[in-house]
This record gives C-alpha cells, structure tokens and sequence, in this order.
C-alpha cells in the first residue's frame, strides 16, 4: 500500500496566515486576553509554529502592530485626507483591524504605550507638521491626530452607530474642514 505523498510545507503562507490571524486577535482582544493558541487554531495550524517563525509571543505582536510609513508625496497637502482613508479603513467593521487597535486595546502595557507613542508622533504628528507654518505646529498637528486616533476608536472599539456605518465620503468633507482650520490652510486660522 502506497502512502499518500507528503505536502510541502508553505512557509511564507503559513506566516502569513498566523500573522493574519494575529492582528484580527490582537484587534479584537488586546496582547493580554490573546493567546497563542486562539492565533494558532485561527490559522489552522500547531501553536509551537509560532514560536518557529516570530520567537515568541511579544515579536509577534510587534510585528502585528507595526505600520505602514506614510508616504509624504510632492502633493502633502493631500496628507490629511490620506491619513483619514487609512484610519478609516483599518477600523471598519470586518477587517483585519489595525496595529493602532491592538495598540490601544494593548495600552495597560507600559511596551504597548511606548510604541502607541511612538507610531503617533512618527507616522502622523510629525508629518502633519510639515504642513503647519505657524507657532503652534505640534499642537495643530496633535490635535488632528487626535481626532484621527478618536476616529479610529468610535469605528473599531465602540462601535458608535453613526460613524461605524459612515463610508470615508460621508466623514471626508468635515474632516477637510477641520484639518485646513487645523493645518492654518482654511478660513481661520485663530
């Protein structure tokens, strides 16, 4: 009797797959309330290929939680809006979730504040002060990152009704009022 021949094993998608998974755990849950073993059965395959491919538990929520850079392109000016389809996509309802999420859902974790920090100020606040020209920049910058972040919150965390059922078209036009009024680039600038 012949056996069955053996399946190779895809290593890049089974990384993939755990990876997928994680970020959709870490999104749901938080890094605490996540184990290994949910990311595992999520992927469909054995817990200790976790270990093979991330080390640990940590590296692989660091890697789940990682963003993409932003570009800053020759048209900055359209930043804002960019940030906003961005946000808005990783927090609707069904998707993978985003490294913000699992970041926030993570925040009981001095690590997890750390990098939240950092991801802010590096992939928004900074670039969104580019695009300030008064004495006020990083406040400007903070205060429309914050309401990105809040945007973020309401869609994947609370799930508020009004916004959670919002497309991007629906929030792009008040978001642009308030982000020129913040970046110094509409009407008022006071």
């Amino acid at each position: 009797m012949t056996q069955p021949p053996k399946r190779k094993r895809d290593r890049a998608a089974t990384r993939a797959a755990l990876l997928a998974a994680a970020r959709a755990r870490f999104t749901l849950m938080g890094y605490d309330a996540t184990s290994v073993r949910d990311i595992a059965r999520d992927a469909g395959v054995d817990a200790t290929l976790i270990f093979r491919y991330f080390g640990s538990k940590e590296q692989l929520f660091e890697e789940a939680a990682k963003t993409t850079e932003v570009e800053v392109e020759d048209d900055a000016e359209d930043l804002p809006t960019r940030l906003l389809h961005t946000t808005m996509k990783q927090a609707q309802p069904g998707s993978e979730g985003g490294p913000l999420t699992a970041l926030l859902l993570s925040s009981g974790r001095q690590e997890c504040r750390e990098k939240l920090n950092s991801q802010l100020h590096d992939l928004y606040v900074r670039n969104l002060e580019e695009l300030v020209d008064l004495p006020d920049r990083e406040l400007r910058a903070e205060l429309l990152t914050a309401w990105l972040l809040g945007i973020n919150v309401a869609r994947s965390i609370a799930h508020t009704p009004a916004l959670s059922d919002a497309c991007v078209d629906d929030i792009s036009p008040y978001f642009e009022q308030v982000a020129a009024i913040l970046l110094g680039t509409g009407r008022s600038t006071g």
